[in-house]
Protein backbone atom coordinates (compact mmCIF):
# COMPACT_ATOMS: atom_id res chain seq x y z
CA UNK A 1 0.00 0.00 0.00
CA UNK A 2 1.12 3.51 -0.96
CA UNK A 3 -0.20 6.60 0.71
CA UNK A 4 -1.10 9.13 -1.31
CA UNK A 5 -2.80 11.24 1.26
CA UNK A 6 -4.33 11.69 5.36
CA UNK A 7 -6.60 13.79 6.52
CA UNK A 8 -7.09 13.39 10.32
CA UNK A 9 -9.18 15.77 12.60
CA UNK A 10 -9.99 14.72 16.27
CA UNK A 11 -13.01 12.79 14.88
CA UNK A 12 -12.18 11.18 11.85
CA UNK A 13 -9.56 10.00 9.53
CA UNK A 14 -9.29 9.70 6.07
CA UNK A 15 -6.68 8.22 3.73
CA UNK A 16 -6.06 7.76 0.25
CA UNK A 17 -3.78 4.66 -0.97
CA UNK A 18 -3.36 2.69 -3.90
CA UNK A 19 -1.81 -0.17 -4.28
CA UNK A 20 1.10 -0.88 -7.06
CA UNK A 21 -1.34 -2.93 -8.55
CA UNK A 22 -4.98 -3.69 -9.05
CA UNK A 23 -4.51 -7.39 -9.13
CA UNK A 24 -3.09 -7.22 -5.53
CA UNK A 25 -4.77 -10.30 -3.56
CA UNK A 26 -4.21 -8.73 -0.35
CA UNK A 27 -5.51 -5.31 -0.94
CA UNK A 28 -8.56 -5.83 1.87
CA UNK A 29 -6.30 -7.39 3.99
CA UNK A 30 -4.21 -4.53 3.87
CA UNK A 31 -6.84 -1.77 4.08
CA UNK A 32 -8.18 -4.27 7.49
CA UNK A 33 -4.78 -4.33 8.86
CA UNK A 34 -4.19 -0.20 8.24
CA UNK A 35 -7.89 0.80 9.79
CA UNK A 36 -6.64 -1.13 13.08
CA UNK A 37 -3.25 0.76 13.30
CA UNK A 38 -4.74 3.74 12.91
CA UNK A 39 -7.41 2.95 15.57
CA UNK A 40 -4.48 2.22 17.99
CA UNK A 41 -2.27 5.20 17.35
CA UNK A 42 -5.00 7.72 17.91
CA UNK A 43 -7.17 6.06 20.24
CA UNK A 44 -10.76 6.69 20.75
CA UNK A 45 -13.11 6.40 18.10
CA UNK A 46 -12.75 8.59 15.17
CA UNK A 47 -14.30 7.20 11.91
CA UNK A 48 -11.80 5.63 9.54
CA UNK A 49 -12.32 5.84 6.33
CA UNK A 50 -9.31 4.22 4.15
CA UNK A 51 -10.06 4.65 0.40
CA UNK A 52 -8.66 2.58 -2.55
CA UNK A 53 -7.70 4.72 -5.50
CA UNK A 54 -5.72 4.29 -9.25
CA UNK A 55 -5.12 7.60 -10.17
CA UNK A 56 -2.73 8.82 -9.79
CA UNK A 57 -1.27 5.32 -10.99
CA UNK A 58 1.19 3.82 -9.06
CA UNK A 59 4.74 3.75 -11.24
CA UNK A 60 8.42 3.02 -9.79
CA UNK A 61 9.24 6.44 -10.90
CA UNK A 62 7.16 7.80 -7.96
CA UNK A 63 10.26 5.86 -5.64
CA UNK A 64 12.12 7.76 -3.18
CA UNK A 65 15.85 7.27 -4.57
CA UNK A 66 16.82 5.52 -1.01
CA UNK A 67 14.04 2.84 -1.74
CA UNK A 68 15.44 2.64 -5.81
CA UNK A 69 19.00 2.20 -4.06
CA UNK A 70 17.62 -0.50 -1.19
CA UNK A 71 16.89 -2.35 -4.32
CA UNK A 72 19.92 -2.04 -6.14
CA UNK A 73 18.04 0.33 -9.16
CA UNK A 74 20.64 2.99 -8.87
Amino acid sequence: MLVYAIDAESDRVEVLVTMTTPACPLSETVVEEATARIRDSVGGDPAIDIQIVWEPQWTPDMMSSAAKSQLGWQ
